[in-house]
């Protein structure tokens, strides 16, 4: 069992730690471009990142988020649903739900900016190696897509073989952070009087505004915390706790082992490089091919916290279905969506080709996680409210507060680079708001029938119609609303079988939860087969079908062929069109299915 445990430690020291563990590479060299390394700012600003890492990582998440999941999944869109089922006013629904839909858009923007700077800020490391000091950023950048590329052909091997291979990697990388800072330390141990918070509020008392902005710099020593949340679902709670103990050690001793070589030597452009160039400079080789390995591991903490998002979004209705791929016979969550890995590796490409430097793509990074990061704090306050956990309500909203400050100051990078996660993002959140807007104005204009009217009428086509021999299954939400290809299959085309089937997917508020019940004595030769599960639930509908008895000879679904003149329903046709239909998400068998169109008109 102890064995097991630290296995999953080491995985999570891999899989979801990776980016935190990467910002030391450029977090005070992009911080020390924009402030003088005098003695009161680097103080300063340590004590600012050792206060960040404690109020947004460790209280925010490692202690707060983590203890609302009761299943053990992450995520802003987990959050709603625990968070919806405790509001009964329907503005306050459509408040959160949006805050929760900005939340994803916010975050896969950041998805896109983190690999680029993790990747391109350790390769800019070659420059140190004597003979490549002139290498043109051309080649930097080349070097950076090759290795993107790489991470992302990966990623079908899901989760389980990414955090087996990258775990260990990842513990002999923060070790090395931990020895070298220590190394450095014990040459200036001043530098740990900077833990004192002292420090952080005379920084802001000597540098007012310019202290407010650097706050958007700082932020950047917390890349990946929100995707530490989300990849809670891939290896649970208590090994990601267990290794936060650890990697914030490492994090930390490597700040100030940086800071108290910036004491020394003033005249620095990338402290971390440096300092182990100075250290160990025969071994600075196998530190910096260590340092691109860490930094692919980084990119992967948001990727996998990126599949989990979306299929959350999937389950629950917000985004159209994409095929997904089960990668883990053990974990339910371990999962790999082809088309969001792809889309993704190329926004990365043509992020490293727009920006070019990792001291530029900082001035994009900082927007997207602390927006997101404040919109998890007030689901968190607004869920400790509701649950009448007052002291847990008032840490919420000192963190939150913490937030929002960060975020703040980070608005001021929007003319510098900023603009690029808002515009990220703007895509998602349009393709949400799109989709489900689309979703309820295709289902108003089906005109789904009664479950009265349409049992009045099958009890009469049953009666005088002739039946085909087997069984027919069909879809529909409920049978309190029967869609419109039902109607025009049983009544207009007089289709039907001796046996008919109606099926209902019913989707939970809950993160799992699946039962399923079939009742035979609707009407003669009418069943309703209800399955419900929750949004993070896997099912094998076929198998449901078969354990409910059901030897179907043909299944219908409904198909819509949308005539519009209006430009936003036109994209919502296109991305039906472009998605998989409801057949190859649930795997249904081709041989035996028929779709049944229906015209409509938006």
């Amino acid at each position: 069992m102890e064995h097991r445990s630290g296995t999953s430690v080491i995985k999570a020291a891999g899989l979801v730690f990776g980016d935190i563990g990467t910002s030391p590479i450029y977090t005070l060299a992009v911080l020390f471009l924009f402030l003088t390394p005098s003695r009161d700012n680097i103080l300063g600003t340590i004590s600012l990142i050792f206060w960040t890492l404690i109020i947004m990582v460790t209280v925010q998440y490692t202690f707060l988020a983590m203890r609302l999941s009761e299943t053990g999944e992450g995520g802003t869109l987990v959050l709603k649903g625990i968070l919806l089922p405790l509001v009964t006013k329907p503005t306050r629904i459509a408040i959160f739900t949006m805050l929760a839909t900005l939340g994803i858009s916010l975050m896969i923007g950041e998805c896109v900016i983190t690999p680029a700077i993790s990747i391109l800020s350790a390769v800019e490391g070659i420059r140190q190696i004597q003979g490549f000091e002139l290498i043109s950023q051309d080649w930097l950048i080349f070097l950076a897509i090759f290795i993107a590329l790489g991470l992302f052909m990966f990623q079908r091997r899901g989760t389980e073989g990414v955090s087996k291979t990258f775990g260990p990697v990842m513990v002999i990388w923060f070790i090395t952070l931990l020895i070298t800072g220590i190394i450095s330390v014990a040459y200036s141990p001043e530098i740990l009087g900077a833990l004192n918070p002292y420090y952080a509020v005379h920084f802001f008392i000597n540098n007012g505004i310019m202290a407010f902005f650097s706050l958007s710099l700082i932020v950047l020593c917390a890349t990946g915390a929100e995707a530490l949340f989300a990849d809670m679902g891939h290896l649970g709670r208590e090994p990601i706790q267990k290794a936060w103990v650890f990697v914030f050690i490492a994090v930390l001793f490597s700040y100030l082992g940086q800071a108290a070589f910036l004491l020394r030597n003033s005249n620095v452009s990338n402290p971390l490089f440096e300092m182990v160039f100075e250290q160990v400079q025969i071994l600075y080789i196998p530190f910096l091919i260590l340092m691109i390995m860490a930094t692919i591991i980084a990119s992967q903490a948001v990727i996998s916290g990126i599949f989990s998002i979306i299929y959350q979004a999937i389950t629950t209705h917000l985004l159209p279905m994409l095929p997904v791929d089960y990668t883990s016979d053990e974990l339910r969550t371990q999962i790999y969506i082809n088309t969001v890995n792809w889309l993704l590796c190329f926004a990365v490409i043509c992020v490293l080709l727009l920006f070019q430097y990792s001291e530029r793509l900082a001035n994009a990074y900082g927007l997207a996680v602390t927006g997101t990061m404040s919109i998890t704090g007030s689901f968190m306050i607004a869920i400790f409210l509701y649950k009448r956990k007052y002291l847990y309500m008032s840490i919420a909203m000192l963190v939150t507060v913490v937030d929002i400050v960060f975020f703040l100051s980070t608005v001021s990078k929007i003319p510098h680079g900023g603009y690029l996660s808002l515009v990220i993002a703007a895509v998602p959140f349009s393709i949400i708001l799109i989709y489900t807007n689309g979703q309820k104005a295709l289902y108003k204009a089906m005109s789904p029938m009664g479950q009265d009217k349409f049992i009045r009428k099958y009890n009469r086509a049953y009666k005088t119609a002739r039946h085909l021999k087997g069984t027919a299954i069909f879809f529909a939400r409920s049978l309190d609303q029967v869609p419109a290809y039902i109607s025009r299959t049983m009544f207009n085309n007089e289709i039907i079988y001796e046996e008919n089937v109606i099926i209902s997917l019913n989707i939970k508020d809950e993160p799992y939860g699946f039962s399923w019940h079939l009742d035979k004595n609707i009407e003669a030769g009418l069943s309703h087969l209800s399955i419900q599960y929750g949004y993070m639930q896997i099912i094998d509908l076929m198998r449901i079908i078969r354990s409910a008895g059901i030897e179907e000879k043909t299944i219908f679904y409904g198909m819509e062929e949308i005539v519009t003149r209006n430009i936003i329903w036109k994209i919502f046709n296109a991305i039906k069109r472009l998605c998989p239909s409801f057949v190859q998400y649930y795997r249904l068998p081709s041989h035996k299915v028929h779709g049944v169109i229906t015209r409509i008109e938006l």
